[in-house]
């Protein structure tokens, strides 16, 4: 499923000054009267994976053999023939449209079979419901998938059976995913693709997996390349339904060689294995339930453990982010050199592009809200094409309108308005509703010292 975390790489609370109620004043007006259609991304570009086809050997065996919990699986499952999906429930206008272009991409990059049916009996049964009645039934999940149910009523019947024990299963034929319809475009799709990939592929995430969904930092929202090639390998024709570990593991090195050619010629990093302690650390600071003291208090051991295991990598940078995030209303100085330490980490890590976008988010805020405007340009103009890239609308619209008020810093006002106009279309792809967008416009407004006290 994917974890209920609070967005730590859009939220810039600290900083801001000012109400964010939605009563209407005449700013809201003028704001709400110029917002633009909702923008899509264009055809999609992924990064095709760069590391070592030995790391992925064991990647794919660890995502395939094991489930979240750390409990191992003993056999392969997988669909096999062609994959019908349907939708059901109370679909919100963009599923259809985010579905499809999913569902060709996996066609495509991953070479699965798999098509939209209106069927009943489809394989996948994507059902949307609203976020109350998802966390109803799991509270810390924005949404998941299940084995061999197709709608959410029968789910508090069945949870407790064999019959959605993933452990127990021999084969995938009927999944059902359920997916929030009253959240923004953008959670919906995230959603969609993270368990669309564990409803055909993997059903473990890695937390030293620097380019994947499967990966619950929640930093990439859509399929990667790597993600591709783990799906491509997982529907190879050498592996099937009952193998067991050692078997996939004996067929793996020449799949991965024929799909990933070169891999072969990458030398392997071997990245330790992630604590379950850190873990523990890192959904105490970051997910639902605990007072913030006990967030800062989690979240600063997970950067003792990060210190212990002698990690340098993306799993540092997050340990030191997520301080850094959890900081900034208690002591916003300190909070800015974790952010600073975890763009220092993230620097020095191989594939961390789009992780590198989110630090420069509020090293970038942290410059506005002290007027400076060139110095917060130069930070945020690295990452603008990076952000689309991965296709992250509520990054790139926050990335954007912070550029607008640096603009204006710099004296460059006709500029501002236009950056600021363009930042909303992505907006209301990214946070959704209008009061959203200008909310998330007002928070970021409130950073410059033209607009007013920013504490």
């Amino acid at each position: 499923m994917r974890k209920v975390l609070l967005p730590i790489c859009l939220m810039l609370g600290a900083c801001v000054a000012g109400t964010t109620s939605d009563q209407p004043t005449r700013a809201n007006t003028q704001t709400q009267s110029m917002m633009p259609s909702m923008k899509a991304f264009a055809a999609p570009r992924p990064v095709p994976p760069s590391r070592s086809n030995r790391d992925i050997h064991r990647d794919f065996m660890d995502l395939s053999f094991q489930l979240e919990s750390g409990r191992l699986l003993t056999q392969f499952t997988r669909f096999e023939g062609p994959v019908s999906v349907r939708v059901t429930g109370a679909p919100p206008p963009n599923l259809a449209p985010d579905l499809n272009r999913l569902l060709y991409r996996l066609r495509n990059e991953a070479g699965i079979q798999i098509a939209r049916t209106n069927d009943a009996n489809a394989n996948i049964t994507i059902e949307a419901v609203s976020r109350a009645d998802i966390r109803r039934h799991l509270p810390k999940a924005a949404c998941f998938v299940v084995p061999n149910i197709s709608a959410l009523s029968e789910y508090r019947a069945a949870k407790r059976s064999r019959a959605t024990n993933w452990s127990t299963m021999k084969r995938r034929e009927k999944l059902a995913i359920f997916l929030p319809s009253d959240a923004s475009p953008q959670e919906v799709r995230d959603c969609l693709h993270e368990e669309l990939a564990q409803a055909l592929g993997p059903l473990n995430d890695l937390y030293r997996l620097p380019d994947s969904v499967f990966n619950d930092d929640n930093v990439h929202t859509v399929l990667t390349g790597f993600d591709m090639l783990i799906l491509r390998a997982y529907y190879a024709p050498e592996i099937h339904n009952g193998m067991a570990r050692g078997q996939v593991a004996a067929r793996l090195p020449a799949i991965l060689s024929r799909l990933n050619p070169a891999g072969d010629q990458v030398a392997p990093r071997h990245a330790d294995s992630t604590p379950r302690a850190w873990i523990r650390a890192i959904q105490t600071a970051l997910g639902p339930g605990a007072r913030p003291a006990q967030r800062r208090t989690a979240a600063t051991e997970a950067v003792k453990i990060a210190q212990a295991m002698g990690w340098s990598d993306h799993r540092r940078a997050f340990s030191h982010f997520a301080l850094g995030r959890l900081n900034q209303g208690a002591d916003p100085r300190f909070a800015q050199s974790q952010f600073q330490l975890a763009d220092q980490f993230y620097r020095q890590t191989p594939n961390t592009s789009l992780h590198q976008a989110y630090a420069a988010s509020h090293l970038a805020a942290h410059a506005v809200s002290r007027g400076q405007g060139p110095e917060a340009l130069a930070i945020i103009g690295p990452h603008l094409a990076i952000t689309e890239r991965h296709e992250n609308a509520a990054l790139l619209a926050t990335l954007l309108m912070l550029r607008a008020e640096a603009l204006e810093l710099s004296g460059r006002v006709s500029e501002a308005k236009a950056v600021r106009l363009d930042s909303l279309g992505w907006a209301r792809y990214g946070f959704g509703a209008d009061w959203a967008v200008r909310a998330k416009l007002r928070e970021i407004s409130a950073l410059s010292p033209l607009k007013g006290s920013n504490g």
